[in-house]
């Protein structure tokens, strides 16, 4: 391998794409949120995937379960699940009683929670970052073993499960998909052990902004590289996703690219913290930015999977349509 984490055969994998929802007001509410769904699927995305927040949203499990009849070929996915929300015995039998209603379409993302006001409102502990992860830690193995239908003993820090049997078994074998993000060293290391898809995510602020500086190529090779480490035989096992955090389709990249930073210096994005200085080349290689017309942000994908092995792109609800052109320029390769 690489130091980039590509194979020295060039043996890459083909792409993949997300869309997903929340339900909220913008999207036109919970009742149309099934129908953006169904959209994702006409499009041509691969999967459909929802957030976990206790905000103007939908409940993840039960939206979950009403995609699994409204809709017939996307898969269904968690964006990520708040591990601190649930205990993972009765996360693996909602995920599987879900994989069985899909016909064998669900990937379960989930992370160790980061918004400290939706716990502090719940009354639900926050607990330290190194608290959190060794939490996940024993979560993710857990639910490793009853998704696969076995039975499971486990004595731990944060979890005691004695004799517990998985079930249903779930239609894919041998569990579906475990997803797990993250940006700093340790959530990677983390999702480098157990995840079977890695979402290569920057680093973010106390305030859950994404950090500028780790928005480049470079970082993001960075990254994926650090995955690569701590994986070793496991990484060709491992899909890597990106979600791009803003989208424009423009005819003029280079003068887009110098308003995208000007709008930078006046806080928009707002999930977004400039915490270092950026060129427009920076800007045109990142892969969290996609600027230009369709041909150009597909061969702008193709460069970043080249670059860094990272094959499965995300993109917001609010960027689903404009993304999807692109989408099949790229679909198949």
């Amino acid at each position: 391998m690489s130091q980039t984490g590509v194979s020295e055969t060039g043996n890459l994998r083909a792409f993949r794409f997300g869309a997903g929802g929340e339900g909220n007001k913008d999207e036109g509410g919970a009742r149309k949120f099934v129908k953006l769904a169904q959209t994702a699927e006409e499009y041509g995305y691969d999967t459909f995937a929802i957030p976990d927040h206790l905000g103007n949203q939908v409940g993840p499990i039960a939206a979950l379960g009403a995609l699994t009849q409204a809709t017939s070929t996307i898969r269904l996915g968690t964006s990520v699940l708040a591990n601190g929300w649930r205990h993972p015995a009765l996360l693996a039998k909602e995920a599987t009683t879900i994989d069985v209603l899909s016909k064998g379409r669900l990937e379960l993302g989930i992370g160790a929670g980061w918004m400290k006001e939706e716990f502090d409102k719940a009354g639900i502990e926050f607990e330290s970052p190194g608290t959190r992860i060794r939490r996940l830690d024993e979560a993710l193995t857990i639910l490793d073993g009853l998704m696969r239908g076995q039975t499971v003993d486990f004595a731990g820090e944060f979890y005691q499960i004695s004799g517990l049997e998985g079930s249903p078994r779930p239609r894919q074998g041998p569990r579906p998909p475990i997803a797990v993000g993250g940006g700093g060293p340790k959530m990677l290391a983390l999702a480098a052990k157990h995840a079977d898809i890695i979402s290569v995510a920057p680093s973010t602020t106390r305030d859950g902004k994404m950090r500028l500086s780790d928005m480049t190529i470079e970082k993001t090779a960075e990254r994926v590289a650090r995955i690569r480490d701590v994986a070793g035989d496991r990484f060709d096992d491992i899909e890597l996703n990106w979600t791009i955090a803003v989208i424009v389709i423009t005819d003029d990249r280079h003068a887009t690219a110098e308003m995208a930073l000007k709008a930078l210096d006046q806080g928009y994005p707002p999930n977004i913290e400039r915490d270092t200085d950026f060129t427009v080349e920076d800007v045109l290689q990142s892969p969290y930015i996609a600027i230009g017309t369709f041909e150009e942000i597909a061969d702008q994908i193709r460069e970043v999977r080249r670059r860094t092995s990272m094959s499965y792109v995300g993109v917001f609800p609010t960027q689903m349509d404009a993304f999807a052109p692109v989408i099949q320029l790229l679909k198949g390769e």
